[in-house]
């Protein structure tokens, strides 16, 4: 016959079987090894978008790695509108480096009252943009495009209060999707540019390419 001490280890024995049990299935779970798959996309990357191209189609943002890419509010009516003819240029010469895309708003003044197709005909027609042109969007305020959102949070987080001012404010990612700076509405990138704050964006977005 067991006495109350045996019987007592006993049980004692039996509940610690339990919770070492509980515990080793706990962390088999822990360790589950993930599914590997092909292209990931990190949440939060500048990859992730795909959005509306001005003529029909769309803009896959993830098509873009391995190259620098300067993201641009346009407008047709503007002060800085001639800088679509910066812009072409630059990318002419450096399109096997450089990705521009431009995004069409109408945030600023009413400075870009057309259509999508009004636009499209204005570009090629004045400055004969063949940069990627996305479909018009708002790029401040409650219906902001969820790309504008997402580089207005990323800018502010860097340092950049309210960076889309006016239009032609440029976003600069690296070949890798980073963040790189913004470079506001007035600074044009062109060489030999007589602003010493146009001219260093300028240089600085020539050494990335270099």
């Amino acid at each position: 016959m067991l006495t109350p001490v045996f019987i007592t280890i006993r049980i004692f024995i039996k509940k610690m079987k339990k919770i070492l049990s509980a515990g080793i299935s706990i962390l088999l779970f822990s360790f589950v090894i993930p599914t590997p798959t092909s292209h990931v996309i990190k949440p939060g990357s500048i990859y992730q978008f795909n959005v509306p191209a001005l003529t029909g189609g769309s803009i896959d943002f993830s098509k873009f790695k391995g190259k620098m890419l300067l993201i641009v509010n346009t407008a047709s009516k503007c002060g800085n509108t001639p800088q679509y003819d910066d812009l072409e240029k630059l990318y002419q010469e450096y399109k096997d480096k450089l990705v521009i895309v431009g995004f069409p708003a109408n945030n600023f003044g009413g400075q870009e009252p057309g259509s999508n197709s009004q636009i499209a005909e204005f570009c090629k027609k004045n400055y004969g943009v063949t940069f990627p042109m996305a479909e018009k969007i708002s790029v401040k305020g409650d219906d902001i495009a969820p790309i504008y959102k997402y580089m207005v949070d990323l800018a502010e987080a860097h340092g950049f209060d309210d960076p889309v001012k006016w239009n032609f404010t440029k976003f600069l990612f690296d070949k890798d999707g980073n963040f790189v700076t913004v470079i506001f509405n007035r600074d044009r990138l062109i060489p030999n540019n007589p602003d010493p704050k146009g001219k260093e964006d300028y240089e600085k977005l020539i050494s990335y390419l270099k």
